[in-house]
């Protein structure tokens, strides 16, 4: 299942970026809309993801939120940020490396869709999060080659879908000679130019 892959790639991405992260940085400002907390800060935007990371094997067996009730209420984080989120990312990636059938369908918040559909949402989300906490954080990143390549194929057909759901904002204009993540960063509009 090529979702499957697309989720790990994005997944490690995160990841990668996350762990970059260091203490004095958790409490620096992250933007408004990246979070449901107000005035997030960026260990916010990781307990956000934590969260995220944590609901993922119980979405693949099928569980509800009813079923999950306050499980993932609270601070997951604990004393050590982002180790407590490398704990989760680990069980979630080994949730996902079980054989799953791509058409069994589960149940999300906004609605039931098949696992393949599911991987794909939460792999956007993973992917571009990825890219836009590196440059918040002012950092030279740029998403691996074998991601851009898997977004490109599944994602890259159903952009214009996702913006009609809200998801994407509008395409951002990049440079001619721009290479293929700027191509894929500026048709979903996250590409912004450096400085």
């Amino acid at each position: 299942m090529k979702q499957k892959e697309l989720f790990l790639q994005a997944d490690a991405a995160l990841r990668s970026v996350i762990d970059r992260i260091t203490p004095d940085q958790l409490n620096l400002p992250a933007p408004a809309d990246w979070a449901a907390t107000p005035d997030p800060t960026v260990r916010d935007l990781l307990a956000a993801h934590s969260r995220d990371e944590a609901w993922v094997p119980d979405v693949l067996l099928g569980r509800t939120i009813e079923d999950a009730g306050g499980t993932y209420d609270g601070d997951l984080l604990g004393d050590d940020p982002v180790a407590a989120y490398d704990r989760l990312n680990v069980m979630t990636t080994a949730a996902v490396q079980e054989d799953l059938n791509p058409d069994k369908v589960v149940h999300l918040s906004y609605g039931d869709y098949p696992i393949r559909e599911y991987l794909e949402h939460i792999s956007i989300y993973r992917a571009f999060q990825a890219w836009s906490i590196a440059r918040h954080l002012g950092w030279d990143y740029s998403l691996p080659a074998p991601l851009v390549e898997s977004l490109e194929e599944l994602i890259g057909p159903q952009i214009d879908g996702f913006r009609a759901m809200g998801v994407f904002p509008p395409a951002v204009e990049v440079p001619d000679d721009a290479d293929r993540e700027t191509r894929l960063l500026g048709a979903v509009g996250y590409w912004v130019p450096k400085g």
